[in-house]
């Protein structure tokens, strides 16, 4: 993640002589350290992840420039993200390297929560300036931003408004978001729903903009979750349906935690850039919407690498966060978690209802260096014995975690969460296991880093999806994608949970029948948000009939579908549901062609 002198400058420079910012995701040369905006909203912006795998990363630099000579106090905000479970060792230190020399303080070594850490003083000659962020342990330190500042009273806000204040006042943030321009089609979110939705739209002539949060497109099939696509395409009544999910995903390589180029990033890119009617905005995360009445206005988002928000407007938007996060921003109705067997009459539902909902995989895997490689031991992490090792090389699906959590709120903790239990156990099994010759050249190759979601918000629509509904196989008049995975629900592993004592990080699944049947359309717009789709596993769906539509070939062939949807909405400025009651037979229509290349 690169930008230029220019825009960092601009980023720094301070509303007085006393202080001045530095976003730690806005260094001009990012080194090893990756930007990570998952729990951006958390946090309060994105930062620096130093996600080395237990090898220290390149250094990460930037240049800045000092308004005033004298002695600058340095403040970093950042955390022990260990410590919510009293872990020994601080994992995650670092310095922070001021033109050449290190601060007198190891960051990341104490705290729970984000904070600011004092580093103590320097002393600056006016001009330009370096730092440097420079990793200690390659076990996941991180950096929110770096403050100097010559008021020595000064003591930073750790969080909340006061601390968003602080951010604007010395970024000099300007009063409104900068218009990105006007759309027929607004999508938030890029994968593999989100990506075929742009491209549907776009191919039927709508002007989109396309909004993803990540450097890359795909979400959970992307080389950075590296989930394989599930589910078939091309199957009645519209056997159109999936071709772009196919121009998407050519290879149809099977299989997840695998090389980076199994997942092709590039052919993804590729296709989206090749449609001239869609604007692409990547690194780019939406985190407000303006209303109008009880419609979406405009979606604000803020680009990651400079800070600067952006306002997109649109008649028209679709949700393909995975989160429902434009949905519960402008309050959508939305269900969480599992309804009870009484409300919903589903055999699979329990008998109360509850908070539990399938969790985030941090997947990874190993490869044979070919000579015998170490690695750290690590007292932080989760504890192992020969009796509850692993004995892995590799961690598929479920090495998954936070069913018991919420999915939004708590996803860093969720996901710190699978890293202590990918470290810990490949530490006990390289250092201390019975038979650790077995492991002696195998190197840890990729250990993922963003999380892979299953559930969270499910947005409700007109219809909401059953269990009975699958398994009947019920036929909607506005049936659309036929979907055809087993009714596929994770659950913690009991063995692994007694084991650990509630911290388990392991799951099982269990099925429900497996016959294709058609999700109707109106499970892809909102009920009460009148210009509001969806499309992924945030549609309209109760937590049963989720385990069944949340694989990623169906998810797309939910995207083509939005996208030709907001064309007949556009078409004739309706509604989405519009559309369902009074252009529905042109939709079909629209749907037996097809969003191919060919249609």
């Amino acid at each position: 993640m690169n930008c230029s002198v220019a825009v960092m400058v601009l980023l720094a420079a301070p509303v007085s002589a006393q202080s001045l910012l530095v976003e730690a995701e806005a260094f001009r040369y990012a080194g090893g350290w990756v930007t990570d905006q998952q729990s951006m909203e958390q946090v309060g912006s994105a930062y620096l992840l130093a996600h080395g795998m237990g090898v220290p990363v390149a250094d990460a630099k930037t240049e800045v420039t000092v308004p005033a000579a004298g002695e600058y106090r340095v403040w970093v905000r950042t955390r022990d993200w260990v410590a919510p479970w009293n872990g020994k060792g601080a994992p995650g230190r670092f310095q922070v390297m001021v033109n050449g020399k290190a601060l007198g303080v190891a960051f990341g070594t104490s705290g729970a929560a984000w904070h600011w850490q004092d580093g103590g003083t320097v002393d600056l000659a006016a001009g330009k300036a370096e730092l440097t962020l420079h990793d200690l342990t390659g076990f996941d330190g991180r950096c929110d931003a770096v403050l100097l500042t010559k008021d020595q009273s000064l003591r930073p806000p750790d969080g909340g408004e006061a601390l968003a204040k602080l951010r604007r006042a010395l970024l000099k943030a300007p009063a409104q978001a900068k218009n990105a321009g006007e759309y027929d089609l607004v999508v938030v979110g890029g994968g593999m729903a989100g990506t075929a939705a742009a491209v549907s739209a776009a191919r039927y002539g709508l002007k989109v903009a396309l909004i993803q949060d990540r450097p890359v497109l795909g979400g959970n099939n992307s080389s950075e979750v590296r989930v394989h696509l599930g589910g078939n395409i091309n199957l009645p009544p519209y056997p159109a349906l999936g071709a772009v999910v196919d121009e998407l995903d050519p290879k149809r390589e099977k299989g997840n935690a695998q090389p980076a180029a199994n997942y092709d990033d590039e052919k993804k890119l590729a296709v989206v850039k090749g449609e001239r009617n869609i604007s692409l905005f990547l690194s780019t995360r939406a985190t407000r919407v303006e209303k109008s009445g009880t419609r979406i206005a405009a979606v604000i988002a803020t680009d990651l690498a400079t800070g600067a928000e952006l306002r997109y407007t649109a008649p028209l938007f679709v949700d393909c966060t995975g989160d429902g996060t434009i949905g519960a921003l402008a309050g959508a109705d939305f269900r969480y978690g599992r309804e009870s067997r009484a409300e919903t009459g589903e055999s699979m539902a329990p008998e109360v209802p509850d908070q539990l909902v399938m969790g985030t995989s941090v997947m990874w895997y190993t490869e044979d260096a070919g000579k015998a490689v170490s690695f750290p031991e690590t007292p932080w992490a989760i504890q192992f014995n020969d009796a509850t090792s692993q004995h892995a090389t590799r961690g598929d699906w479920n090495w998954e975690t936070g069913q018991n959590r919420n999915q939004v709120s708590d996803l860093e903790t969720i996901r710190d969460h699978g890293l202590r239990a990918v470290y810990g156990n490949w530490s006990f099994q390289k250092n201390r296991a019975k038979d650790k010759e077995k492991y002696a050249n195998l190197r840890l190759s990729w250990v993922a880093y963003v999380g892979g979601k299953r559930e969270s918000r499910r947005l409700l629509g007109d219809v909401i999806l059953t269990q009975m509904d699958v398994e009947q196989q019920r036929l909607f008049p506005d049936a659309a994608v036929t979907a055809t995975w087993s009714i596929d629900l994770h659950v913690p592993d009991p063995k692994n949970a007694a084991q650990f004592q509630g911290e388990e990080f392991r799951t099982v699944a269990t099925f429900g029948k497996k016959a294709p049947y058609a999700i109707p359309y109106r499970c892809l717009y909102s009920r009460n948000v009148p210009n509001l789709f969806m499309a992924g596993r945030n549609i309209s769906v109760t937590h049963v009939a989720l385990g069944t539509v949340r694989v990623m070939r169906t998810t797309g062939m939910m995207g083509e579908v939005v996208g030709m949807a907001a064309a007949v909405a556009r078409k004739h400025d309706a509604t989405p549901r519009a559309v369902y009651e009074n252009h529905l037979d042109e939709l079909k229509a629209m749907l037996s062609r097809g969003a191919g290349k060919d249609r």
